[in-house]
């Protein structure tokens, strides 16, 4: 027999694993897939919130600039206000018709003949403009308690499946009584590999949802200066009628 025949030979009990990431998914215990595979839709569905609400808020400082443009440029509010319609396509908008829609509704029944009634209807369309404001921020603002579900909770869920594999990891070694480094390194990698998962679900959803967090509380503050202007205007208004 020549000397480096054995080099030719397979180890007795040795065992191929595929290490790829499809690989390290495949060979993982039913647990730790269900574990990767939550994640991995969490990830998805997290991208495709901060994609959406990256566009809306993009979209509603256009809308919201545009409006005010054509709100201050010292045209009638009654015609901006046919124009707008009863639909409005954006918040600011939409906080701006729920005022006007009060302030006509009242002049159609003539309650704006004494002081008292007056005061009355300054207070309604202040309620009216904030919730507008509150409604209107609650639906854009729709799913990013997701974000922050999965920014918090995806790492415990991927160690979770960590640990899960790594305990059905040491039951194998237990059964089989083999402690080689090759035996020990697959199961192993495919409980980190739910690690790895839940960090690049975790750490996108977090960011996004801290500067998405700030940008509508921005613009949730615009609108509150618009309705606190467009208060001013009407009350001036109302101060000037004989």
């Amino acid at each position: 027999m020549q000397p480096n025949a054995i080099d030719t030979l397979p180890l007795a009990g040795s065992i191929s694993h595929d290490l790829s990431i499809i690989g390290l998914f495949l060979q993982s215990d039913a647990i730790v897939k269900l574990v990767m595979l939550i994640l991995l839709l969490a990830s998805f569905w997290s991208w495709a919130v901060i994609f959406d609400k990256a566009l809306r808020i993009r979209r509603l400082r256009h809308a919201a600039s545009s409006f005010e443009e054509n709100f201050w440029s010292g045209g009638s509010l009654d015609d901006l206000y046919e124009r707008v319609g009863q639909r409005p396509p954006d918040p600011m908008t939409a906080v701006f018709s729920a005022a006007m829609r009060e302030w006509r509704r009242s002049a159609a029944k003539n309650l704006l003949g004494t002081p008292g009634m007056r005061a009355s209807l300054q207070q309604r369309i202040e309620r009216v403009m904030n919730v507008t404001v509150g409604r209107e921020m609650e639906r854009v603002e729709r799913f990013m308690a997701f974000l922050a579900t999965v920014g918090s909770t995806a790492p415990f869920v991927g160690l979770f499946g960590t640990v899960w594999g790594i305990m059905d990891s040491f039951q194998s070694i237990a059964a089989s009584k083999n402690t080689s480094l090759a035996v020990v390194a697959p199961g192993i990698a495919e409980s980190l590999f739910a690690t790895a998962l839940g960090l690049v679900a975790a750490i996108p959803a977090v960011i996004a949802y801290n500067k998405l967090a700030t940008d509508f509380g921005r613009y949730a503050g615009r609108l509150e200066a618009f309705a606190s202007e467009f208060s001013a205007i009407l009350s001036r208004q109302l101060d000037e009628r004989p």
